[in-house]
């Protein structure tokens, strides 16, 4: 089985994480993940026997595995590939699995590629930073940035209908209360009217990110259209503060830049609501500007009702601004069988498919 991963990910980033957690996955099980790959110690459903860090990588069935063989031989890995160079191994059946831009799923369909997608699992969000500049100032500057934006035009033309408008942390399949968060645009040019210093507000987006790139751009016509001053500036990660709560973009680097707000992409961690977030707060801040008892605390127990209320405090502070959900969107090809796309916290079932015909 053949299989490339996207290599356009920021370094310290969460995909990183996540595809480090799909590499150490196949080599063990549970705790023993230690992030050192050696074929000797595997205890997972494969062996490693190459490895050339961003290049490639075979792994084997491991014959000993406590769940039983894998049903494919072998898994080779390769790493580099865009997106353009991924789609097209695929059509030409040099690979069984890649991952697909969400923006790029119409190209695949209409290229006749089979296409999986998994829930919307992955929030695009805008946080804003923290410090004394302008921006910071009036929560009425955050509230005007987020009813500017038009969810939905962004879901339907830049994302090709490949995800749903977010207006809390958590989506509805998970939560349930997702629809109690409104995504509509109404009265931004009236809040922001209010404001007498009329402050100037920076959007930072990943320079390597072309997705974000273009949601920072229709972001920018929003606010335009909506009387905000808003000018947006690509920024890299590197250099930045990755030990404060803005991993990778951190807070000092953002200052630096003089960056008001930061797109962020948050894959959930899992499916469960508080669960999932509970690590968005311990990623990103707890987002509560009002004092009240165990404000910052998700009881082990909590209910769906603690949960909303919760989220409800993080939104309303409009320091984080969620935008919409994507899926996790895969090219398999007509030769994988017994495949389905992860959910959220569960790595690719590379251990439990099976491969129909000639290998490529």
């Amino acid at each position: 089985m053949v299989t490339t991963l996207d290599p356009n990910v920021p370094a310290a980033s969460a995909e990183e994480a996540s595809g480090k957690a799909q590499l150490d996955a196949l080599l063990y099980e549970g705790s023993e993940a230690a992030g050192k790959y050696r074929a000797d110690s595997a205890s997972g459903a494969f062996r490693m026997t190459e490895w050339e860090p961003g290049k490639h990588a075979v792994f084997v069935a491991n014959e000993n595995y406590r769940g039983g063989r894998p049903f494919v031989d072998s898994i080779a890995i390769q790493m580099g590939r865009n997106s353009r160079d991924r789609l097209l191994d695929l059509e030409l059946n040099k690979t069984d699995l890649v991952e697909i831009p969400v923006d790029q799923v119409r190209l695949a369909t209409e290229r006749g590629l089979r296409v999986s997608a998994s829930k919307p699992a992955e929030l695009i969000a805008v946080i804003f930073t923290p410090g004394d500049r302008a921006a910071q100032r009036d929560l009425r500057v955050g509230e005007a940035f987020s009813r500017a934006i038009d969810r939905a035009a962004i879901v339907n033309f830049i994302l090709q209908k490949q995800g749903e408008p977010a207006g809390g942390l958590l989506p509805q399949w998970s939560s349930g209360t997702a629809f109690l968060f409104p995504t509509e645009t109404a009265g931004a040019r009236e809040i922001w009217q209010q404001i007498g210093s009329s402050p100037k507000i920076v959007l930072g987006y990943d320079s390597g990110d072309a997705l974000e790139q273009a949601i920072a751009e229709r972001i920018l016509v929003n606010a335009r259209e909506a009387g905000i001053s808003l000018t947006t500036r690509a920024i890299s990660a590197v250099g930045a503060d990755t030990s404060s709560p803005l991993k990778g973009i951190g807070s000092k680097g953002i200052v630096a830049q003089a960056i008001d707000a930061k797109m962020i992409r948050w894959p959930m961690p899992s499916a469960d609501p508080r669960e999932s977030l509970e690590s968005f707060f311990d990623e990103f801040g707890t987002f509560v500007t009002t004092a009240s008892n165990d404000a910052d605390a998700i009881p082990d127990n909590a209910s769906p009702q603690q949960i909303y209320e919760r989220e409800l405090a993080a939104v309303s502070s409009f320091q984080v601004v969620p935008l919409m959900w994507i899926p996790r969107v895969y090219g398999v090809s007509a030769r994988v069988r017994d495949w389905s796309a992860p959910a959220p916290g569960d790595v690719l079932p590379l251990a439990d498919v099976w491969l129909d015909g000639e290998a490529p």
